[in-house]
């Protein structure tokens, strides 16, 4: 690979020793406001609380989940609620679906909603986003050539992760 060529971008973070998780969520909601607040739209008080859930783990976490943690902070949330919420982060851009999961998971880089490509460790459950230029590249490409317009693309990856194998 020439020094010219773009590198994927690797969004995850080390479950090793000196994470500090607690940053992490905190710089995730830091991010969030203000991507919300340059875009216009509206960080509610719950829309807040369900992506804060999500950054609990690097694991993407079903909206059944959330739900149940929500309702063990004492609110008492609708369903609904809870998938207008979604909705609405994964619109903005600051989670991303793991459609084989119907589960999500967080993004490091909001409002970057087109193109991820996901790794997931089917023994610990981690998911890793990676944003590879080059293959974003050749897959609209490919999508011009068939006439097709992309909207989104998700690449879905299911293996071991490196502490796991």
């Amino acid at each position: 690979m020439s020094s010219a060529s773009p590198q994927p971008h690797h969004h995850a973070h080390s479950h090793r020793h000196g994470h500090d998780h607690a940053a992490c969520i905190s710089d995730a909601l830091s991010r969030a406001e203000a991507h919300c607040a340059a875009t216009g739209a509206k960080l509610t008080p719950i829309r807040r609380r369900v992506l804060e859930l999500i950054w609990q783990s690097h694991k993407p976490a079903g909206a059944y989940d959330l739900l149940a943690q929500m309702g063990g902070d004492g609110q008492k949330v609708a369903p609904p609620t809870v998938y207008r919420a979604l909705d609405f982060l994964v619109e903005q851009g600051l989670v991303h679906r793991v459609e084989s999961l119907n589960a999500f998971i967080g993004c490091t880089h909001p409002g970057h909603v087109v193109q991820q490509e996901i790794f997931i460790c089917k023994n610990c459950g981690t998911a890793i986003e990676i944003n590879d230029p080059e293959l974003s590249q050749r897959i609209l490409q490919d999508a011009k050539g068939l006439g097709f317009t992309v909207e989104r693309q998700t690449i879905e990856v299911v293996g071991l992760c490196r502490d796991c194998r």
